[in-house]
């Protein structure tokens, strides 16, 4: 009976479970969703209870259907939505308010306040971020103002990783990681520890802070679960984008994924070397393994796979979000409509918190069918702006982006992706590579893996787009988006 790893994916919109085997094979995924709150426009909640809820159940329910004997779980690794923030009571474990998601707004006039001060050259130098509402600090502090017993010395603050390992470990560890940690404007992407200067001007309370571990080291053992027994170490952490660059096995400067989840987020491994971005790209820790840190330019997209679930619920298009592409293969472009998917305002490079979706060009002719295509198409266009910028920081065309998450499965979306570009685009076999790279860290990190040697050799390519495009047509659709643009 060979070893196996456990991987939680505890993503926006649903929480997944992996067991993958000592050869980094799948042997079997269970994912559940979990209620969205909105409790106004541009806030966007979890509730806390909620997302444990569905990682126990999902733990649970792909142990139960592959019949697995629970003593062949070798580790654990955990990779997850990353600035979304949580407080909770250490004592009692009972969440202080709902966790603040990375896609929510509300911090937009608390961010405005700190660039009017001066504060954001010394933020990004320090972090490689923007103040931004999307990053976890700011949410801290707005859930201390909100929140009388958040302020207390018994609080605790952290992303989802945190939240997990501490419920994981019956309350044991309070723990993040370089990735996580270096999303939430309060580390020092130099020294990989918090920032005193940084969290005073945010007025956070440090105490409440996890402390910052690596990517690959056992971070604490399971304790007084009901699904898992004992004693299994976590032993791999990343956020989820962070993840799947590992698990796209970006492992040298240069190379690039784009994820396709409920936003679209491109990531270039820069190696040992902190390059900021001139063009509105963050900088980030990807992972560090012993004493050597990684980082990435990263371009996102706050809003990618959500457009298409806002398609599917809101609007009622479809009933499965896989039956866009059909939809969209029913005509052959758009009919001169665009759809600026920017519901959440407008990420990298173009940082705009006040932007909101726009549907351009409709006419009476316009159907279903080409709003879709224009719902697929946005998503592109989005990508196209922070590739660019990711090409200009970086001095140099890049020769191919590997791309995973669910909608790198549609092919029209790839392809039209792949035109847009003018860029090769590689498809794994496995596009769930977020999972899959946590699942390669805590190999690393329990010792069933000694190097990336045999972390790489277990990527394997499926499919690859090449441009049909011409340079003309490319043009004409960029103009097309940025009149688009011009009315969010």
């Amino acid at each position: 009976m060979s070893d196996l790893i456990l991987a939680i994916d505890q993503g926006t919109t649903g929480s997944t479970a992996a067991l993958i085997d000592a050869q980094l094979r799948v042997v079997g995924t269970v994912n559940q969703e979990f209620p969205q709150i909105y409790p106004k426009p541009g806030w966007v909640e979890h509730d806390p209870e909620a997302i444990w809820a569905s990682v126990s159940a999902v733990v649970r329910k792909v142990i139960d259907t592959h019949d697995v004997d629970v003593s062949r779980i070798r580790a654990i690794g955990i990779t997850n939505q990353r600035e979304t923030t949580v407080c909770w009571n250490r004592n009692t474990g009972r969440p202080l308010h709902n966790a603040i998601v990375w896609q929510c707004r509300r911090t937009r006039d608390m961010c405005a306040a700190l660039k009017e001060k001066g504060l954001e050259p010394l933020f990004k130098e320090r972090t490689g971020l923007v103040l931004d509402p999307y990053f976890s600090g700011t949410k801290m502090r707005w859930i201390m103002d909100a929140v009388p017993a958040a302020r207390e010395d018994d609080a605790a603050f952290g992303t989802i990783d945190s939240y997990l390992v501490w419920r994981l470990t019956g309350g044991a560890e309070h723990v993040t990681d370089v990735s996580n940690a270096s999303r939430t404007l309060l580390m020092n992407l130099a020294t990989g520890a918090w920032d005193d200067e940084l969290i005073g001007h945010l007025g956070v309370n440090r105490g409440a802070l996890p402390r910052i571990a690596g990517n690959a080291e056992v971070y604490g053992h399971t304790r007084g679960l009901d699904f898992l027994p004992d004693g299994i170490p976590i032993s791999g952490m990343a956020g989820d984008q962070q993840s799947a660059l590992f698990g796209q096995a970006c492992f040298e400067p240069g190379e690039a994924k784009c994820t396709y989840g409920t936003g679209a987020f491109l990531l270039m491994n820069t190696g040992n070397e902190i390059v900021h971005s001139r063009h509105g790209l963050l900088t980030t820790a990807a992972w560090k393994l012993g004493d050597t840190t990684t980082y990435a330019l990263e371009g996102s997209a706050f809003i990618a796979g959500a457009v298409v679930q806002w398609l599917r619920d809101e609007l009622g298009f479809f009933r499965s979000a896989a039956e866009i592409e059909s939809m969209a293969k029913s005509v052959p472009d758009t009919g001169g409509v665009v759809l600026v998917p920017a519901f959440a305002g407008l990420g990298a490079p173009h940082w705009n918190p006040d932007a909101r979706g726009v549907i351009y060009g409709i006419t009476r002719g316009t159907s279903k069918a080409h709003i879709a295509r224009a719902a697929l198409e946005g998503i592109a266009f989005q990508c196209r702006d922070i590739l660019d910028a990711m090409q200009s920081d970086h001095g140099a065309p890049l020769a191919v982006v590997r791309v995973d998450g669910g909608a790198a499965a549609n092919d029209t979306l790839m392809q039209f992706q792949c035109d847009l570009l003018d860029t090769e685009i590689s498809r794994p076999e496995n596009i769930e590579t977020t999972a899959l790279g946590a699942a390669m860290l805590a190999a690393l990190g329990a010792g069933i893996f000694s190097d990336l040697d045999g972390i790489r050799a277990a990527w394997r390519e499926e499919r690859r787009f090449v441009s049909t495009m011409t340079d003309e047509e490319r043009e004409s659709h960029m103009a097309r988006w940025r009149t688009g643009l011009a009315r969010v």
